[in-house]
């Protein structure tokens, strides 16, 4: 049924003996009164109607279908051809693509008969009709009225795609002949937004993918990727038995394949001699190139790619413990245990210190004057006000207590992220404890990129294979910084355990690229991004004459780039086979009238996943004595259509002033013609009707990406919808390709 903009919404179903419009006169009498050609729809607007026909010719319409009120909106739905075999639930539920059932449902299906967000509608006579279901018309006929909202039951439709479907009741759970889907979309977002439907995986998931291993760098204890140079710096010590030389020191690689450019090995020892020396913990990076890290037990040095030693000082005192940029560019954050000072790198005089209760490592926050200080020791932490150099707090670290982990900040949010054993503490800028990520394994660093909003979690086995939490294989996990999602699928690290030391990273401003060190293997992992297609631009129902060149198109994106190939199904979604030849953007043939609600769909893949376009249906109607006729079959497979024409007319018939002149036409078995002689100026030959969305907001035109059934317009309403969406209607004087199946 189609109803028009303005119609009163029918009786919400719900007892026995109320009256059920007959869908099929209420559609006539509302197209008449529009001036609509029956069988004729507009596409969807918040106003206007959409229609969807079912794998056996049922025909579902919903009133409104975009811009819905997010906090609740009634929509009246109707139908016409059910009722065959089995009952049915009228709802709206989580879209999971054709031939799989829609589910979950937002409020559930109604099997009590006291539900606004769906309708139970059955065969007459069943015994739950009645106060439990409402029975069809005549002519499997059905009118009723559901509210539906934005979110529920832990559902959002603004994350998920969402659609008014019919579905087999609770009795034939597993029968997806009554599935007939429309999508809708809240205000704010609209149908058939980019994105399109993942096969295997959600369309635009993100993974990793282990690129590279680089083992020219020894033992790995530290990384950083320089901002400027975009230079791979490591610091190591020495991987016993794996080379002839001893590896200690400041590695400098090509981040693109691990081939070691320089090699820093010696730096001044405690009165100044030259020495070899691990590199323990790279401090930050220096303008240009370079970095300033520490070197064991109390050394502070800098160095660049090309140098052939560390410049650097011997502090007094205890060991180094952490170290950070300071407050200034010629200074260092430097933590001796429980003792913080801000020093001069030049000259390791300390310009001022502090004494906490407690504590071996921090992280400065010189966005917000800050430092964290964490005592895992006590399960403490504690704030350091950078310009007064004084403690505020100490906030508790929950499940800390003898733990050795990470402390880390956000410079995006200012928070705070501790790993302690299995988890990782976020706290905000002010100590407030946030969310507490549990991982599987045990959190040994974290990276961050401001760019996309990413943290990166490497989680190290404990490596003792006596233990049955341990099975010698860490993790890198990705979140999302604000609300710590998880936004990329878990990475296994192979081997990669905390005997021999803790993990670093390493993140590519953007992401694209992330490294991980495994010191116990000697080897630094290279991680690339891979994201699997997402639809940018997909196809719209399409109507033309038979005769008329049309063209759809698609495009996606991801990581690799993604291939593609056009499908149709010449039976309402039940069953898809490739069109032969067609995989490119652009899927264009001559439409016939055997073609006639054939369904079209894109699908992209790539090593990550497979995504196709929602469905979009063609709408050929049969061509007029005073326009286009006959030309090809259907080609390429369908032999439906019967032989081939000879061409087209010349036009309306009329002998006017034109010179393209056409040959004596013969009838085909589909009833085409060529005219012959000149053609008139009044009438056109041939057409191209191009339907392809933008990938934003739906328009008036050429329906959307998520329409799941035959749009069919009348020929002035199409060519005006299809301009108004800045689509091309094109005429042309002769057919250049044939039908796609």
């Amino acid at each position: 049924m189609t109803s028009t903009p303005g119609t009163a919404p029918g009786n919400p179903a719900g007892g026995r003996g109320r009256p059920i419009r007959r869908a099929g006169t209420a559609a006539a009498a509302a197209l008449l009164l529009a001036g609509i050609p029956v069988g004729a729809a507009v596409s969807a607007d918040a106003g206007t109607p959409k229609t969807a026909t079912g794998p056996q010719g049922q025909k579902l319409t919903v009133s409104a279908t975009a811009g819905l009120d997010p906090d609740g909106q009634k929509v009246r739905v109707t139908g016409e051809g059910y009722g065959l075999t089995t009952g049915i639930y009228v709802a709206l539920c989580k879209d999971n693509g054709d031939n799989r059932v829609p589910s979950p449902c937002l409020g559930g299906a109604d099997m009590s008969g006291g539900s606004k967000t769906s309708q139970w509608i059955v065969l007459p006579g069943d015994p739950y009709e009645g106060d439990l279901a409402s029975a069809f018309g005549p002519g499997g006929t059905f009118d009723v009225e559901i509210e539906i909202t934005q979110k529920s039951d832990g559902l959002d439709c603004a994350e998920v795609t969402c659609s008014v479907v019919t579905r087999a009741d609770h009795r034939a759970a597993g029968n997806r002949t009554q599935d007939v889907r429309i999508p809708v979309a809240f205000a704010g977002r609209e149908p058939g937004e980019p994105g399109g439907e993942g096969v295997d995986v959600p369309a635009g998931t993100v993974s990793y993918k282990a690129a590279a291993d680089f083992t020219s760098a020894g033992k790995p204890l530290d990384l950083l990727l320089h901002p400027e140079s975009k230079k791979l710096y490591v610091g190591a010590d020495n991987l016993p038995d794996t080379a002839d030389v001893d590896e200690r020191g400041l590695h400098v690689l090509n981040p693109e394949d691990g081939k070691a450019e320089s090699w820093i090995s010696q730096a001044p020892g405690s009165i100044g001699e030259l020495r070899a020396s691990a590199a323990a913990r790279i401090a930050g990076p220096l303008p240009g190139d370079g970095v300033v890290y520490n070197y064991p037990l109390r050394g502070v040095g800098s160095a660049k790619a090309g140098d052939a030693s560390a410049k650097g000082v011997w502090l007094a005192g205890s060991t180094i413990t952490d170290i950070a940029p300071g407050t200034t560019a010629d200074t260092v954050l430097v933590a001796q245990g429980a003792k913080l000072s801000e020093i001069e790198r030049a000259t390791g005089t300390a310009v001022r210190s502090l004494t906490l209760p407690g504590g071996t490592q921090f992280a400065a926050d010189p966005e917000r004057g800050a430092l964290w200080y964490s005592d895992f020791a006590a399960g403490k932490l504690h704030r350091v006000d950078l310009a007064s150099f004084t403690v505020s707090g100490p906030f508790d670290l929950p499940g800390a207590q003898g733990a050795t982990g990470f402390t880390e900040t956000d410079p995006a949010t200012g928070a705070v992220w501790v790993g302690a054993n299995r988890s990782v503490l976020v706290f905000d800028a002010a100590g407030k404890l946030l969310k507490t990520l549990v991982g599987k394994d045990l959190a040994r660093d974290a990276a961050f990129d401001t760019a996309t909003g990413r943290a990166y979690v490497a989680w190290q086995d404990g490596g003792d294979l006596s233990d049955p939490a341990n099975d010698n294989n860490g993790t890198l996990t990705v979140y999302d910084s604000e609300d710590f999602a998880v936004a990329a699928k878990d990475v296994s690290l192979p081997g990669n355990h905390s005997q021999a030391g803790s993990a670093s990273l390493a993140v590519e401003p953007g992401g694209a690229t992330v490294y991980v060190t495994s010191p116990a293997e000697g080897k630094i992992t290279k991680l690339v991004r891979q994201v699997s297609p997402l639809v940018t631009r997909a196809p719209a129902d399409l109507t033309a004459k038979d005769g008329e060149e049309v063209s759809l198109t698609a495009e996606a994106e991801g990581t690799p780039e993604p291939t593609v190939r056009w499908q149709v199904s010449a039976d309402g979604s039940q069953t898809w086979k490739d069109v032969e030849g067609a995989a490119g953007p652009a899927l264009t043939f001559t439409a016939r009238t055997a073609q006639d609600g054939y369904r079209y769909r894109a699908e992209f893949r790539n090593d990550v996943g497979t995504t196709r376009t929602a469905a979009v249906t063609l709408t050929v109607t049969a061509a007029t004595g005073g326009g286009d006729t006959g030309g090809d079959s259907g080609g390429n497979g369908d032999t439906s259509n019967g032989t081939d024409g000879s061409g087209s007319t010349g036009g309306d018939g009329s002998t006017g002033d034109g010179s393209a002149g056409g040959d004596s036409g013969t009838q085909s078995a589909g009833g085409s013609t060529e005219g012959s002689g000149s053609t008139g100026t009044a009438g056109s030959t041939g057409s191209t009707v191009v339907g392809g969305g933008t990938g934003t907001a739906a328009t008036s035109g050429g329906g959307s990406l998520a329409a799941t059934g035959a749009t069919v317009m009348s020929v002035t309403l199409a060519a005006a919808a299809l301009v108004g969406a800045g689509v091309l209607v094109h005429r042309r004087a002769r057919r250049r390709t044939k039908g796609a199946l």
